[in-house]
């Protein structure tokens, strides 16, 4: 089960100053943490960038996941950190292992040096660097990141590992390549021009995620400047992607007729856009804006609902 949010490059484009821009994104962050995203992609918006560079938004959503144990270690003083201190507390929640072989918490960890004996020294947020093994089968350098996994503090016991460390990751890619991800699962855009979610369709939804393996996929716009204008797509199109769509091949519901159900999953639809639904997670907004940040929580929170 994976969860991927994708937000612009343009997030921040009506804010002010250095520091409103980055709490705005420090939100940003708070709400992909609070709702269990995997995975926080930044895709390009050259048109409506603003007045803030092109990587600001990816590298502050990168300083705000990483540890604050780890923050000095990995990086210096940069222009676009200035006002890192707004940013809020993520607190991420420790993730633990429920078998013999994979008890203890997961920690992230920055290699500080590389011993001739096979051995690292690792600063994962305890007292003091401590030294681990390497798996003969992976090669570790000075600086990179790594995931430890601690069974104990006192004394200290820890090992290397493959696991994705808690909290979400960080990167930056065009749309088109992130929507293609083999674990995109159903991708669903956010916008007010969107199908209205209700209670009913909310169930056949989260029936469709379920379905598709959990893995899901939600892209957002940037304020006064929707996905549609970031797109170049006819608001009058979106609309007509349906739940039903998702869930149903050879068939017909209220009227619409639907597609196929592979062209469903895999984004051919039949209004030439990208996803699988164009979902309006606030239907009876009452601001003229709703804020990326904002967005974000108001469609996570039940998109990541259970049945």
């Amino acid at each position: 089960m994976t969860l991927c949010a994708l937000v612009p490059s343009s997030l921040c484009r009506e804010a002010e100053d250095k520091r409103e821009a980055t709490r705005k994104i420090g939100y940003v962050a708070r709400a992909a943490t609070v709702f269990g995203v995997d995975r926080l992609t930044v895709f390009p918006d050259p048109d409506g960038a603003g007045r803030w560079g092109d990587g600001f938004v990816e590298t502050v959503l990168r300083y705000a996941a990483t540890p604050p144990y780890l923050r000095k270690a990995v990086w210096d003083r940069r222009d676009e950190l200035e006002c890192v201190g707004v940013l809020p507390p993520l607190r991420v929640a420790t993730r633990t292992g429920s078998g013999s072989d994979d008890s203890g918490s997961l920690r992230q960890g920055i290699v500080t040096e590389v011993g001739p004996d096979g051995r690292v020294r690792v600063n994962c947020g305890l007292q003091h660097p401590i030294s681990l093994p390497v798996p003969d089968d992976r090669n570790v350098a000075e600086g990179e990141r790594v995931t430890v996994r601690v069974s104990s503090r006192r004394p200290v016991r820890a090992k290397l590992t493959d696991e994705s460390p808690p909290g979400f990751g960080v990167d930056r890619t065009d749309l088109d390549t992130a929507l293609e991800r083999s674990n995109a699962g159903v991708t669903i855009a956010a916008s007010r021009h969107g199908q209205s979610l209700t209670s009913g369709r909310l169930g056949q939804l989260i029936g469709t995620i379920d379905g598709a393996g959990g893995d899901m996929t939600v892209v957002f716009g940037a304020p006064e400047r929707g996905l549609p204008a970031i797109l170049g797509v006819d608001t009058d199109a979106v609309g007509s992607a349906t739940v039903a769509e998702l869930s149903a091949a050879d068939d017909t519901e209220d009227g619409v007729d639907t597609v196929d159900a592979e062209d469903a999953v895999t984004g051919r639809r039949p209004d030439g856009t990208r996803f699988d639904l164009w979902l309006n997670t606030v239907p009876n907004q009452g601001s003229e804006v709703v804020r990326t940040e904002e967005a974000m929580f108001a469609t996570l929170a039940p998109l990541t609902l259970t049945e």
